[in-house]
Parts: C-alpha cells; sequence; structure tokens
C-alpha cells in the first residue's frame, strides 16, 4: 500500500478509510470495539465517512495507526514541522 492517500473528495474517504482497516488486519468487529461502537456503527462510519464527526473519523485513523497530514497540493511530502513555524 503507498504511503500517501489524497483525498479531494468526501467520496474518496470511506474506500481508503476501509483499505487502511484491511491492511492492518481488523475485522470491522474489532475496531468498533475499541472505538466503543457496535460493528453496525462502523460500518456505517466505513460508508458514510463524509458524514462523520472529525473526532470520530480521527478516533478511527488512530485505531488503525493512520495519521491525518494536511498540506497544499503539489508541496513536497510533509515534514516535521515545529510549531514555532505555524502561523496561528
Amino acid at each position: 500500500m503507498s504511503t500517501e492517500f489524497p483525498i479531494r473528495t468526501a467520496d474518496q474517504l470511506p474506500a481508503v478509510l476501509q483499505a487502511f482497516r484491511k491492511e492492518s488486519g481488523l475485522s470491522q468487529t474489532e475496531v468498533a470495539s475499541r472505538m466503543g461502537l457496535t460493528q453496525q456503527k462502523l460500518s456505517y462510519l466505513e460508508l458514510n465517512a463524509s458524514n462523520a464527526s472529525t473526532e470520530r473519523v480521527l478516533a478511527l485513523l488512530s485505531v488503525l495507526g493512520v495519521e491525518l497530514v494536511l498540506r497544499r497540493p503539489g508541496s513536497s511530502a510533509p515534514s516535521d514541522v515545529g510549531s514555532n513555524t505555524l502561523p496561528w
């Protein structure tokens, strides 16, 4: 599996989330249990990720061992950026 997956539309997110879960060798039931959800709720989350809260999606990414990195299209690969370089 490649290391970067640009997501430009909400429709792309479900397939990527499912692929990360499967690559991790985890079933929906296992991931749901770790998140305190039922398997049915996790299935809904995977299929309708665009309707999920950011908190819920970040929790899922954490269980899957995946991080969210935001960068401008065409910029170089993400690097470790110190908090003192951020504009806020």
